[in-house]
């Protein structure tokens, strides 16, 4: 999945595959995970003022399914 940079100071680069719904997060660290998230969730992380605060509150701590990749 092609992922683009995005300005945070804990995530690197986000991607998204619409057609399985996937979201994939390149941490800092090195680490990538991928949720399980609708579309809708995708573009409001992409707009929020604050990638990594929307992420922690809207994605992480939501209880969406994830799966660690590296």
């Amino acid at each position: 999945m092609d992922r683009v940079q995005v300005v945070s100071t804990s995530l690197v680069g986000v991607g998204y595959d619409e057609q399985t719904a996937t979201l994939e997060v390149e941490f800092i660290s090195g680490n990538v995970f991928q949720y399980g998230v609708p579309a809708e969730v995708h573009a409001d992380l992409m707009a929020a003022s604050s990638i990594g605060g929307f992420f922690n509150s809207s994605i992480r701590n939501a209880g969406y399914q994830f799966a660690r990749m590296s």
